[in-house]
């Protein structure tokens, strides 16, 4: 969904950090509750890792020791969990290197190594996307969804583009207004589902394997463009991944604003 939508929010409330306003939330069949060891979390906001001078390992193990900073008196079993999550992501090169020197990438890498401590049945990733260029993104996308599979956990995944995302994820949760769609991209992506949830009219295409939104009527050669209605596109989803998505934003032909989803 845009931005203000709520899935910063939608994170916060499973994790037990804001009330819900009515009804109730389980995770794993249980009450939602503040440090729920069965949710890992990556927050959006990861602003000054890049000047940090701490070593990739000692970053890891904050998030199980109370932010030590690799004090000698860390046990034996957190040791042994961070080698485990550093192994799980490929980061042992990167263990021994200050984050100063890492690319946004390999930071990134190191902070799904913190969200799989301690065993997590579900991940809650907070645009793990933002401000890394599309080989990157690539990368990320391919380590969660291999991560995903190996440990057969759930992964809530937020973004603002849809597009790196299509072949890992199998259900999207589209937030707008007040209202929410839940289903497969095929579902949800579509001109009155989206429509709905803007509380405008949006058109929807698909160019070469991405998906652009637009709002209002636009004219489209129809050359490579397939216009969508209300049924979808067919692709192939087979991963375990849950995903809450954002828009970005371009424009259109004619002035009409556009999202790629």
């Amino acid at each position: 969904g845009p931005n203000g939508a709520g899935k910063t929010t939608l994170m916060r409330a499973l994790l037990g950090l804001v009330p819900v306003a009515s009804g109730a939330i389980r995770v794993n069949g249980e009450a939602v509750m503040r440090g729920n060891a069965s949710i890992g979390y990556m927050p959006q906001i990861r602003s000054g890792l890049a000047g940090r001078r701490v070593l990739g390992r000692d970053f890891v193990a904050m998030a199980a020791d109370g932010h030590r900073w690799g004090l000698p008196h860390r046990n034996a079993r957190i040791r042994a969990d961070v080698e485990r999550v550093l192994d799980l992501v490929d980061a042992r090169q990167l263990a021994a290197r200050p984050l100063s020197e890492l690319s946004g990438g390999e930071r990134q890498r190191l902070l799904l190594a913190q969200c799989l401590l301690g065993n997590p049945r579900l991940l809650l990733l907070d645009e793990p996307l933002i401000s890394l260029d599309p080989r990157h993104q690539t990368g990320v996308v391919e380590l969660v969804r291999r991560v995903q599979r190996e440990l057969n956990i759930t992964v809530l995944f937020s973004a603002h583009e849809l597009n790196p995302l299509l072949n890992s994820l199998d259900r999207v949760l589209y937030l707008g207004n007040g209202r929410a769609a839940l289903g497969t991209v095929e579902e949800v992506i579509t001109r009155p589902v989206l429509s709905r949830l803007y509380g405008s009219p949006i058109d929807v295409m698909r160019v070469n394997g991405r998906i652009f939104v637009m709002s209002g009527d636009v004219e489209i050669d129809k050359l490579d463009h397939a216009h969508e209605g209300g049924d979808g596109h067919e692709h192939e989803h087979d991963h375990g991944h849950d995903h809450a998505h954002g828009s970005a934003h371009g424009h259109g032909k004619k002035g009409k604003h556009t999202h790629n989803v």
